[in-house]
């Protein structure tokens, strides 16, 4: 969602050597990705217990799009309820959680989902860690409210003991140079972390040149080279981000509305099993399109950490349009 208005040329994308992965349109253990084609709910009951270590999906907002019917609110949260209580029986002990959701919105009334959905979740005991705020800069442009610019990640656990490896996802710090001050064994030694600070619940990238400032997660859109047929698919960034913290290498990724892939993809590029579930067929094929295609290494992506790009000002779309400056040099002379 961040400023993402040229297309990235393929070459700078870090592609991952040339691979093939173990694939299965069922639920095996021994494959590398699994397409699971149908109901998620009916899909699920095939999952063993406590077999999936991340549960990672933004679930249809009930917007209406081509794969949702539109509910009443109270309706809408009725469907989940089956879909929650398969997540209590497939997750692992030490497992998460990583729920995406933005708003839901009736006659111009705006309902917050993870407000809403909160409860249902503590009805099943998963304990809540942090609600991660993930910021873009594109977006709908709102007409009678502000326009929405950030949708909330809730991070739950199953129980108290849960895998969470801050050290993969470290941002580097502003300051590393800080010393202890206080008198003490640690006076005068540097007060921080060499891999970096902790990234926080608002989920901005930094850069390496820090004085050059904050670069975003930005969403799929137009120009994003992550593009697909899917109006609302995930930046694989965005997952990355959470396999790394939540997971270790050859651990259970599941996405149980998996849309286009983008979940599995992050799984099994960084060494984990993905599993998706997906009503629609035309989504689950361009799943397996964009695996093959990572295969091959020829997968468009946005690499994690790559510098969003930024306007320098000079492009025309930067320029203020003819037409505005006519508008302003007829506006009266402000009085001084």
């Amino acid at each position: 969602m961040a400023d993402e208005t040229q297309k990235t040329n393929q070459t700078e994308l870090n592609l991952p050597n040339v691979v093939e992965y173990k694939k299965s349109s069922k639920y095996d253990a021994d494959s590398d990705v699994m397409f699971l084609e149908g109901d998620c709910v009916e899909s699920m009951k095939k999952i063993p217990d406590e077999s999936i270590k991340l549960i990672i999906t933004s679930p249809p907002y009930n917007l209406q799009k081509e794969y949702e019917e539109k509910k009443s609110l109270k309706d809408y949260l009725e469907t989940i309820k089956p879909v929650f209580s398969e997540f209590k029986r497939i997750l692992h002990s030490e497992g998460s959680i990583c729920w995406q959701v933005g708003n839901f919105v009736e006659k111009g009334e705006i309902f917050p989902l993870d407000i809403i959905y909160y409860d249902l979740f503590k009805e099943l005991d998963f304990k809540l860690r942090n609600r991660i705020i993930w910021h873009f800069n594109h977006g709908l442009h709102g007409k009678k409210r502000l326009s929405g610019r950030y949708e909330v990640m809730m991070w739950f656990t199953k129980e108290d003991n849960y895998t969470f490896n801050l050290d993969p996802i470290r941002i580097p710090a502003k300051y590393p140079g800080k010393r202890n001050y206080k008198p003490g064994p640690n006076y005068g030694k540097p007060s921080g972390n060499p891999l970096g600070k902790n990234p926080s619940d608002y989920w901005e990238i930094l850069i390496q040149e820090w004085e050059l400032g904050f670069w975003e997660i930005p969403n799929v859109k137009a120009h994003h080279p992550e593009k697909t047929l899917h109006p609302c698919s995930f930046p694989i960034e965005l997952v990355e981000r959470c396999i790394f913290a939540f997971t270790n290498e050859g651990d259970a990724v599941l996405d149980p509305y998996s849309g286009v892939g983008s979940a599995m993809l992050a799984a099994i590029m960084n060494k984990r099993r993905g599993i998706g579930c997906e009503i629609m067929p035309e989504y689950m094929a361009e799943a397996r399109k964009r695996v093959e295609m990572l295969e091959k290494g020829k997968l468009p992506y946005r690499p994690l950490g790559k510098p969003v790009h930024k306007a320098s000002g000079n492009e025309k779309v930067s320029q203020i349009p003819d037409e505005w400056k006519e508008l302003e040099a007829k506006q009266p002379a402000k009085e001084s």
